[in-house]
């Protein structure tokens, strides 16, 4: 059975990305869809989606396109069913996606801190504009 596969339009939907910015993924080499169309429409996968999903989760965590590229590449390594990474290389694979995990997990939290003073401010402006009715 053949996977099921997508047009660009579709993809977008899925993913919440804009045509230009799943275009602009492909032009920098983060995604590259997975087939063409005899007509050349690009043609995505489940796989080509959850990647891009995982790009889209990485954007507010201020992660750069390099970034964003090596990480896919490391998943990429680790995930390779026809030359799987062995001994030396797979740990030092998975130390790099650990410090890659390590720098989410911190940013998550500056994130976290942030919405708790926004929230505080947002508060404080609600009790301010109640007060004066």
């Amino acid at each position: 059975m053949t996977e099921r596969q997508m047009q660009i339009g579709e993809v977008a939907e899925r993913t919440g990305l804009s045509l230009r910015t799943i275009r602009h993924y492909e032009e920098v080499g983060l995604v590259i869809p997975s087939a063409r169309s005899k007509g050349g429409f690009r043609l995505y996968t489940e796989a080509d989606v959850d990647r891009l999903m995982v790009i889209r989760r990485m954007k507010p965590l201020d992660f750069s396109l390099e970034e964003m590229r090596d990480l896919l590449e490391i998943t990429d390594r680790i995930a390779a069913v026809d030359d799987p990474p062995t001994g030396e290389e797979r740990d030092r694979l998975r130390e790099r996606l650990d410090t890659y995990r390590k720098v989410t997990d911190a940013r998550c939290e500056t994130l976290r801190a942030q919405l708790m003073a926004a929230e505080d401010f947002a508060s404080t402006l609600r009790r301010r504009l109640g007060a004066r009715r």
